[in-house]
């Protein structure tokens, strides 16, 4: 299969993008609760984002690109690595949105007594992140496509 072949396979895309709806209940969920406990907006979403990328990750490890990619821990951690520094494109992209949002249009919305504002911006960065993750993870935490 090429490589183009392997970044339009509806197949993987859909695999990807379900990994994405839990990373993203992840993401949300641990922004929104650091968030509320009054930690620094960016920082909560910082490190909803990174709790997100770990469990993203074991996910699409196992599932979404189980046939690529070596066996053993080693390699398990090497592309872990990998996927962290792939994603700095993405995360850049989310933290961008995020702050455009929150800080620039900055609306009002509080829904059952929690930023609803915070939320949505959240959800709007981390849509915006996921096309810019799904290529570079195919191309290079997985290598989809070669071998």
């Amino acid at each position: 299969m090429s490589v183009v072949d392997s970044l339009l396979s509806g197949r993987r895309f859909g695999k990807f993008a379900s990994v994405g709806v839990v990373g993203a209940v992840f993401d949300v969920t641990t922004a929104t609760v650091l968030r509320e406990v009054g930690v620094f907006p960016e920082l909560a979403v910082f490190i909803g984002i990174e709790v997100a990328i770990v469990v993203m990750f074991l996910l699409n490890d196992n599932w979404t690109f189980a046939e690529q990619g070596a066996a053993g821990v080693g390699a398990a951690l090497r592309r872990l690595l990998r996927s962290n520094l792939v994603r700095a494109g993405g995360i850049l992209v989310q933290l961008a949105t995020f702050r455009f949002l929150y800080r620039v249009v900055a609306l009002e919305l509080t829904v059952l007594d929690v930023d609803g504002w915070f939320v949505v911006s959240k959800v709007a960065g981390i849509g915006t992140g996921m096309l810019v993750n799904y290529v570079a993870e195919s191309l290079v935490t997985w290598q989809v496509g070669r071998g």
